[in-house]
């Protein structure tokens, strides 16, 4: 018996009079609801589209039929009934037309976003995972938003998209990440899974925000507004295509390789005397051809033995910076036209030939160094043999260009993902969302403390169904290892990340132990999946007794030369990984200067110490871009989370060349410097004399309070500071510091504090400060108001 339902708490029509109704337009619907599609489960769910402006809308789904009529804008909603997991199922939508939807099923809708490691499909770690290729679930699909942006509306719907259940012939464009979460929920609940993949490869936060919460942001409000112009983005994207693109066919029209056209260097028969040697992997600028970009040639001789002749092989040819045309025996077999990807060349069968093969990598290189990544394999493989191309290659520098500036990346911009990608999805039912992101927003960690958060809260007020399970990965260890301790921007995000979880129903994927040194993709997306969803299982649905989390670090205690530190999600037993000695950790005493400590597990405790450091203040653990020694975990074989018991301000998260002024410049209303003697070597200290912006009340109100102890703002204008330090010659250079509650933790602002104290001059008449307050190394400070003397005052 069919079961008759009013959207509207009113039966107007019966189903045979509403299919009578007059009509102008037939119904329409969006992109997310059609076949294949997956319907949160345990709750209310919207079904909506667009008609004709008083038409007569019915839905027949699971034996109850919902009526509804469209507004006066054509638009329209039924709200389903909280419906138990299951499926597949049919559903017939009626108007002045029949839309008939299959496969449908109900179960658990997960938004799956943020940049390229949360894009990055199935294919691309295909190597590690080719027994999943061939596996076949109809429980698990995904529908792949469209990547596009919008800087003036919030999108209604999407331009494309469809539901694809996991089988071998979509399985390569999942995203990887998400279809291993997918597949360990599915495993473990037996509940179909639906993946909403809105992601786009090297997107920063801010894109993913909503214009309203960029106020937040002054920069990146005003950076919008800019780009609401569609004439500026055509003018820079006009400009961009022509520059790059003259700068292309200036290289091509210069390269030797090319222009004896009877016999270019991609020819086998070409003499390579003259050639030089580089060894590969490595990078052209530690060779003779010294830090030069365009274009350089690769030939390498290879000995195909009679097993492999003939046979169709697969080219392993790791990462290659930047664009890279692969020849075999002359014949073209690949190229890639950007850094990141693999590179992995079929070869087809007949092209091998037993003796003398000849490799030609013909490999472009537009700005820094250009080469062969290490670390990476350099292979042929056929007939179940594997010949290693690692060693020496000729080389032979082809055209010498400048540098290329990279292009203006639209796309990224403030808000212009959000309304396209995000906006459209707002009237699905979702469980949650799971988040990879980040590395695009280290060039700023500090201000991704207040980024991230605004972030997931405005998602969840858009969304409006409470605080729903929000769950991200936190960064993996990439780049060098670094002998000694030091600041880096990568830990801090890390920080960063770590602060949301201060919000309800978050929960974070440690990844330090299964990243890349060497590529900011790392392939291992397997175990990123499964401890996203260990993460699920623990805080959307209420299992108890899952171990989601590795240990986190709790409190410090010092003991004469001891720091005792004690962690939550330590399980029964803390240990490490390889069972040695515990690595990664870092001590320093009040010059807030690290050194490497010896650490040993205690009672479940962690004990910190070093002989250099008799007065311990602050501990560090895994604190590095790639903290590559960490092995810290607990029995459940998760690893713990980076941490520090500090709050100090590196002033070596500065980038050579860049100064805090503008690095701080989206997020510190007023300059900021810092002695040079805190910088890196080769950093560019010319920022030190710091342009210092007029802080408004308004501006100081937005940061949040001042006084750590007494939660009260103490700002006052600062617009004539820099006129004086200009007019008295002096150099922003002391130690006048300002407390930002966001961070937490002490800016240098470099007044003329102790200049002004020595001279006895006068002071700015207004500039910002604390009253009365205490630094973290607990030193008198200057913190009065510096009328004609500056003076200390102890605590």
């Amino acid at each position: 018996m069919i079961k008759i339902k009013n959207a509207a708490a009113l039966l107007l029509f019966s189903l045979s009079v509403s299919l009578l109704s007059p009509v102008s337009a037939q119904v329409r619907l969006p992109r997310l609801i059609g076949n294949g599609m997956v319907m949160q489960r345990d709750a209310e769910v919207k079904i909506w589209g667009w008609a004709s402006p008083g038409e007569a809308i019915s839905i027949q789904f699971r034996d109850a039929v919902y009526r509804t009529t469209t507004d006066n804008e054509g638009a329209w909603k039924v709200m389903l009934p909280a419906l138990k997991a299951g499926g597949p199922h049919d559903m017939v939508i009626r108007a002045s037309n029949e839309i008939r939807i299959s496969d449908v099923l109900i179960g658990d809708v997960w938004i799956c976003s943020g940049q390229s490691n949360m894009e990055l499909p199935m294919r691309r770690v295909s190597p590690l995972y080719a027994d999943e290729m061939t596996h076949s679930n109809p429980f698990i699909r995904q529908f792949t938003v469209p990547q596009r942006y919008d800087f003036n509306n919030p999108q209604q719907d999407l331009t494309a998209g469809e539901w694809k259940s996991a089988n071998p012939e979509n399985i390569p464009a999942f995203s990887a990440v998400a279809y291993f979460f997918a597949k360990e929920l599915y495993d473990a609940n037996k509940v179909p899974i639906g993946l909403i993949n809105a992601s786009l490869g090297g997107s920063p936060a801010e894109a993913w925000l909503c214009e309203d919460k960029l106020k937040d942001f002054p920069a990146y409000h005003q950076e919008l507004q800019r780009f609401k112009d569609s004439a500026l983005i055509r003018q820079i994207e006009s400009g961009d295509n022509a520059r790059i693109g003259e700068w292309y066919r200036t290289l091509r029209q210069k390269d030797e390789g090319y222009k004896n056209t009877g016999q270019t260097w991609l020819d086998p028969a070409l003499s390579s005397d003259g050639w030089g040697l580089m060894s590969v992997p490595g990078y052209w600028a530690n060779t003779g051809l010294g830090p030069v970009n365009g274009v350089v040639w690769f030939r390498k001789n290879i000995q195909i033995p009679a097993s492999m002749a003939g046979q169709a092989a697969l080219l392993n040819l790791g990462r290659i910076v930047d664009a890279d045309s692969v020849f075999l025996n002359g014949v073209f077999v690949g190229t890639t036209s950007y850094q990141y990807p693999p590179r992995r060349y079929n070869v087809p069968a007949g092209l091998l030939r037993e003796g003398d093969n000849t490799l030609v990598v013909r490999v472009i290189n537009s700005a820094g160094k250009g080469g062969f990544v290490p670390d990476k394999p350099y292979e042929l493989v056929a007939a179940g043999q594997t010949i290693d191309l690692k060693g020496d290659w000729q080389c032979r520098l082809g055209a010498v260009m400048e540098p290329l500036a990279s292009q203006t990346f639209v796309r990224w911009k403030p808000a212009g993902l959000f309304n396209a990608m995000i906006h459209p999805l707002l009237d699905y039912r979702i469980k949650g969302a799971i988040w990879y992101q980040g590395e695009s927003n280290t060039r700023n960690p500090v201000e991704y403390r207040s980024l991230f958060p605004a972030m997931i809260n405005d998602w969840r007020e858009h969304w409006k169904q409470g605080d729903f399970p929000f769950l991200f990965v936190q960064l993996a260890n990439f780049m060098e290892a670094r002998d000694q301790p030091s600041e880096s921007a990568w830990a801090m995000l890390r920080e960063a990340q770590q602060r949301a979880l201060s919000l309800p129903e978050t929960g974070m994927a440690v990844t330090i132990d299964i990243g890349e040194w060497n590529d900011i993709h790392p392939l291992n997306k397997k175990d990123v999946g499964k401890r996203l969803a260990w993460a699920a299982q623990k805080i959307a649905y209420e299992n108890k007794k899952i171990a989601h989390s590795g240990p986190v670090f709790q409190s410090m205690e010092i003991g004469g030369a001891n720091a005792v530190l004690t962690f939550a999600n330590a399980g029964k037993k803390l240990r490490t990984k390889d069972g040695g000695p515990l690595k990664g950790f870092a001590i320093a005493g009040p010059d807030q200067r690290f050194v490497w400590a010896e650490a040993r597990i205690k009672k479940n405790k962690v004990i910190v110490h070093s002989p250099d450091i008799p007065n311990p203040a602050a501990v560090r653990y895994a604190w590095a871009d790639n903290p590559a020694d960490a092995n810290l975990y607990n029995k459940a074989g998760l690893p713990a989370a980076p941490f520090r018991t500090d709050a100090w301000m590196p002033a070596t998260l500065v980038q050579a060349g860049k100064g805090l002024k503008d690095y701080y410049k989206n997020y510190f209303p007023i300059g900021v410097a810092v002695n040079p003697r805190m910088l890196e070597p080769g950093a560019n200290a010319d920022f030190i004399t710091a342009q210092f912006n007029s802080l408004t009340a308004e501006n100081a109100m937005k940061m949040g309070p001042i006084h750590p102890e007494e939660n009260r703002y103490n700002w006052e204008p600062a617009d004539k500071i820099v006129d004086f330090a200009v007019k008295n010659g002096l150099r922003m250079r002391g130690h006048t510091l300002c407390w930002h509650s966001q961070t937490p933790g002490w800016f240098f602002i470099d007044s003329i504090g102790e200049r002004c104290r020595k001279r006895g001059a006068a002071g700015p008449t207004q500039t910002a400060y604390l009253r009365c307050s205490r630094t973290l190394q607990r030193k008198s400070i200057c913190l009065g108001r510096c009328e004609r003397s500056c003076t200390r005052r102890r605590e």
